[in-house]
């Protein structure tokens, strides 16, 4: 094994690592910490300068910013999510771009249909204040699919990373 490819090696699992760490603060909190977004772009820059498609991918992550820049000024989607599409498009080699947004784009069809499909099943939270922090989470979640809260879009954006990454598919 080379240098390069322990290096991408450890890159790689530092990136699945920071954006399934990104999307359990989404899940919990429905906010995605910058120095996560930061870390991710960081780690995905070091896999584009190992693989040689660093202009590709700061080219491919640049316009996934600024498509999904667009749709946050609509109210489509929230500005960390934004951020984290493009951080997590820069690890990827560029052709796997679209693939990437293909998978988030039906992860998150799925995410909403769950949610709405939970919207008529999970019933709504009761005043009681539970005692352990799964508990209190759960009760949490109640709250915000009883209310149609936003969706923790980062779990979406954490199933595109990891199909592109896990399966090597490329249209």
């Amino acid at each position: 094994m080379t240098v390069a490819s322990l290096c991408l090696s450890i890159s790689s699992i530092l990136c699945i690592g920071l954006i399934l760490a990104a999307s359990l603060h989404d899940i919990a909190t429905r906010t995605i910490p910058d120095r996560l977004v930061l870390a991710l772009a960081a780690v995905g820059l070091t896999i584009s300068v190992i693989n040689g498609h660093v202009l590709g991918s700061l080219l491919a992550a640049g316009a996934i910013f600024v498509v999904t820049a667009l749709c946050w000024r609509r109210g489509w989607i929230g500005g960390g999510d934004v951020k984290l599409l493009g951080a997590a498009a820069l690890g990827l080699p560029p052709h796997s771009v679209f693939a990437f947004a293909a998978a988030v784009a039906f992860a998150g069809g799925l995410l909403a249909v769950l949610y709405l499909v939970a919207r008529r099943l999970v019933p709504a939270p009761t005043s009681l204040r539970p005692a352990g922090l799964f508990a209190r989470a759960v009760r949490v979640e109640r709250w915000r699919i009883s209310r149609g809260g936003p969706l923790p879009y980062a779990c979406a954006i954490a199933v595109g990373v990891l199909f592109v990454n896990v399966s090597g598919w490329t249209p």
